[in-house]
């Protein structure tokens, strides 16, 4: 009868020590996101080795951040978690998305067409090249709303991973890339101000990191490795997105052949850059695609950028057109060449790590543009 008594004070005891913590007066989300179940780990030791984030260790989950108490409204009144503690939940989830609440990974092999209704005949609105990343907005059994960067539309689900398979191929896909923030940062062949400064690159534009030494970071531009002051540069682990795909329209102010040769470049977009190459499907470099996508309209260019650059007639860059050439150059030896696409876009053969893409015109400095096509 005593243990019975002594039982029951203890019971007693603890039902007045519980925390009853009730806490309706924010909003907070019912249920985590579809692809929002693993988390960072920081590396531990054990057994001497340490530990890191592969898909073989164990996840952590959003019911982990929340030390294991069950995920949901109604779990909340028998809780001793407040709605803050949900909402960081929710946000530490989103940012081991990179960003992304309900992540999408293009799941092609060159590139995800989004359109502007989801319809196969529906506008061309942008690409999605292989890998990239989106927001996926809604879904149906065919299609996917989706966002990435600055182009919305809609893309066939069947080549769009989602959910935890998304957050996996994500983790192998990020890179570290640095964000200019400033106007007109100066890109330096070695790490000292006083190196030569190559080329300016503009404000907002995404370096991909080689690695950081100290005050410096060494990025690649194109295929070179240059180096920019970590001061004015904001470094840290992105997905690639989608690239806008502002279609030329035959009939306004521009020429027919100019609309092709654009619409023809565009196609190539994702395919491998080798250093040499001159095929538009297995690998070209830079010269050698703007060689090759001529060659196809009857305009016979040489091999390489800076022979190219002294062909046909120099203009202002502020003057080109869709299909006029613009040359890069690495001090005041060109060594890179693109093909203007309007829109203050480019398309080219960029380098081993990315291959033909686009980039704003300015994602470099231009040392100089030539008209090869006369209409």
């Amino acid at each position: 009868m005593k243990r019975r008594k002594v039982l029951a004070i203890i019971a007693s005891v603890m039902i007045i020590q519980t925390p009853f913590t009730v806490q309706a007066a924010m909003p907070v989300p019912d249920l985590l996101p579809i692809g929002q179940l693993k988390l960072y780990k920081e590396p531990s030791e054990e057994n001497g080795q340490v530990s890191g984030n592969s898909a073989e260790d164990e996840a952590e989950t959003a019911q982990d951040v929340l030390d294991e108490d069950a995920i949901g409204s109604s779990a909340i009144l028998i809780s001793d978690k407040t709605a803050k503690d949900y909402e960081l939940a929710y946000e530490r989830a989103k940012n081991a998305n990179w960003g992304y609440t309900n992540l999408g990974i293009a799941d092609v092999s060159d590139n995800l067409n989004i359109r502007a209704i989801a319809a196969e005949d529906g506008r061309l609105v942008g690409k999605l090249p292989r890998n990239a990343a989106c927001e996926v907005i809604d879904t149906d059994d065919t299609w996917a709303h989706i966002k990435s960067g600055s182009v919305e539309g809609y893309v066939s689900l069947e080549y769009l991973l989602t959910g935890v398979p998304a957050k996996f191929k994500a983790e192998e896909l990020a890179v570290t890339v640095a964000k200019v923030t400033t106007d007109g940062l100066n890109v330096r062949a070695e790490a000292n101000t006083e190196s030569e400064v190559i080329t300016l690159v503009a404000k907002g534009e995404e370096l991909e990191v080689a690695a950081v030494e100290g005050d410096w970071v060494k990025v690649l531009l194109d295929d070179d490795e240059v180096f920019v002051s970590a001061e004015y540069v904001e470094v840290s682990a992105e997905l690639s997105t989608a690239v806008t795909m502002q279609e030329l329209l035959y009939g306004q102010g521009i020429s027919d052949v100019r609309v092709d040769i654009c619409q023809y470049a565009k196609e190539f977009i994702g395919n491998p850059y080798v250093w040499g190459g001159t095929s538009l499907t297995k690998g070209a470099d830079c010269s050698g695609f703007v060689m090759k996508v001529f060659q196809k309209y009857g305009v016979k260019l040489p091999r390489t950028s800076r022979t190219q650059a002294n062909c046909g007639t120099t203009i202002e860059v502020s003057e080109a057109k869709p299909g006029d050439l613009i040359f890069y150059a690495k001090g005041k030896t060109i060594n890179h060449v693109a093909i203007y696409i309007g829109n203050g876009q480019v398309v080219h053969a960029s380098s081993p790590k990315t291959g033909i893409k686009i980039s704003n015109v300015s994602y470099r400095s231009p040392y100089k543009a030539v008209r090869v096509l006369y209409d």
